[in-house]
């Protein structure tokens, strides 16, 4: 069991596989790095107006996102804009991130659920670490196509490249 947290820890500092990303994305297709819209944090984010022009959900990034990194709690600044996207898009949020709810590294799901209880928004669990992987998740949890759909994350290398790349507004 001791590897297995050992390998977590790690494995979520150095992600192998976004670094190989990262230098494809950086010969071939610098494009996807950029996300759509810009902002400081996501108390900058207008989640009425996004409803409005007919998004259906929101997806975000953990660490450094919504919480400090590597904690299962949401960073107290943003509760008041967290609230407001609730308000706006009900339950049709979630948490996609490289930690909880990934199996590699959440392999029982407890950051999961301790997230999911601590914020209020579902984990989608996952098998393949941004920025790989295709939005079949995130859009069977929602029930529609990624290009309905909005990623906010930290990381123009990994949240950007995946949103980028499978059709989300990106933040």
């Amino acid at each position: 069991m001791w590897w297995v947290d050992l390998k977590a820890a790690l494995g979520q500092r150095i992600n192998v596989e976004g670094i190989v990303s990262s230098m494809a994305v950086l010969v071939k297709e610098q494009h996807l790095a950029l996300p759509h819209v810009a902002v400081r944090d996501i108390r900058y984010i207008d989640w009425a107006e996004l409803h409005k022009r007919g998004f259906k959900g929101v997806v975000f990034d953990k660490d450094n996102t919504i919480t400090v990194p590597y904690t299962l709690t949401l960073w107290g600044p943003l509760g008041l804009s967290i609230e407001q996207c609730k308000s706006v898009f009900g339950n049709d949020l979630a948490v996609f991130s490289n930690s909880a709810g990934l199996y590699e590294y959440d392999h029982d799901g407890s950051k999961a659920r301790a997230l999911e209880k601590a914020i209020g928004i579902k984990v989608i669990r996952h098998r393949v670490k941004k920025p790989a992987g295709t939005a079949e998740e995130i859009e069977k949890h929602f029930g529609c196509k990624s290009s309905e759909l909005i990623m906010v994350g930290d990381r123009p290398f990994t949240d950007v490249v995946y949103g980028n790349r499978n059709g989300f507004l990106t933040y």
